[in-house]
């Protein structure tokens, strides 16, 4: 029913039937709110080439497919400096009425600490059996992240959950931007940097300094926010990498475009080496970076490397994502 880093939809905890891949319930943007949404975009332009994608070393989990390490070559793109915002979110639902997958289902995975008191009473009663410190709550959705009695009134600033990756795909349409591939979530998260473990290079708090927001403490019962934070933080938050990038590791899991497949891209096919988009189909899509809720004691997977899938009808409260989009002229360059 789930993963070690988030829960799956499943028909026993009341699901309903996925819209079909790449559908949304909105037409397509006008060319003219299109453009006024991607000017909206902090991004910065990638000139792409070669690198060293993937780990083989001792932190890294074999069940995942994070190895082998494999030089992989990209083309030209462009990537937000930043996951997509409330307030992002918010502009993108005033100008077409889009009704997300948790809403149009009517619950969606909240965290157990982090469930709002009023929000108790709303518990659907299954919990993953494997995962029981997510909670299924009627109501929540990214208008109510801690299901209802909460809002995000002062979380404009925070990177938008509980958005399903059709959700993200409907974003990203209107937005005139696509999800980055897995491929190039990593280069854009490396920063530049080869064969490290972290955006900034080897060590996780370096003199000292925290440099992402996870969990400090015991999981799953006592998150003592040694990062300065218990939940999200800012989109914008601690030093950016190399690239410019905020938080490619840490706060919230971001969808990327591929289908999750473990064993995929050990394939010698040239499709897994140039420009690579990963399985033609799968169950699961593909997320990278960790969240605030990743321990070491249980999921270190907030590391460059590390990926996980899940359904693309799932939602929770520590996932997002950030867009990608062509080469282009008005974005900074930041790898030349």
């Amino acid at each position: 029913m789930g993963s070690c880093c988030g829960p799956r939809r499943t028909d026993d905890l009341l699901t309903a039937p996925a819209p079909a891949e790449g559908a949304s319930s909105l037409p397509l943007a006008a060319p003219a709110a299109a453009g006024a949404a991607a000017a909206a975009h902090p991004s910065v332009l990638l000139t792409g080439g070669t690198f060293a994608m993937g780990e083989d070393g001792p932190e890294a989990r074999p069940e995942d497919g994070e190895g082998p390490v494999r030089d992989v070559w990209l083309s030209p793109f462009a990537i937000d400096v930043h996951t997509v915002t409330n307030t992002q979110f918010t502009a993108f639902v005033t100008s077409t009425g889009y009704t997300t997958t948790s809403e149009i289902l009517g619950w969606s995975f909240v965290f157990e600490g982090h469930v709002h008191p009023l929000a108790g009473l709303h518990a659907l009663p299954s919990r993953p059996q494997d995962v029981p410190w997510w909670v299924p709550v009627g109501g929540a959705s990214w208008r109510t992240p801690q299901g209802p009695g909460s809002d995000i009134a002062a979380l404009g600033d925070h990177p938008v959950v509980h958005v399903s990756w059709y959700d993200a795909i409907a974003y990203s349409e209107w937005a005139g931007r696509r999800l980055p591939s897995e491929s190039e979530w990593e280069y854009s998260a490396r920063g530049g940097l080869s064969r490290q473990r972290y955006p900034w290079g080897p060590d996780l708090t370096p003199h000292g300094v925290h440099r992402c927001n996870i969990w400090h403490g015991e999981f799953p019962t006592r998150d003592d926010a040694e990062d300065g934070f218990s939940g999200t933080a800012p989109a914008q938050w601690y030093e950016p990498n190399s690239y410019g990038l905020f938080q490619t590791v840490g706060n919230v899991w971001e969808w990327c475009n591929d289908w999750f497949d473990p064993a995929w891209h050990r394939s010698a096919s040239p499709s897994t080496r140039t420009d690579p988009q990963g399985p033609t189909s799968g169950a699961l899509k593909s997320m990278r970076g960790g969240s605030h809720l990743c321990h070491d004691s249980y999921c270190n997977r907030y590391r460059v490397s590390a990926r996980t899938g899940n359904t693309p009808d799932s939602a929770t409260s520590h996932t997002g994502f950030r867009t990608a989009g062509p080469a282009d002229a008005s974005a900074r360059t930041a790898d030349a």
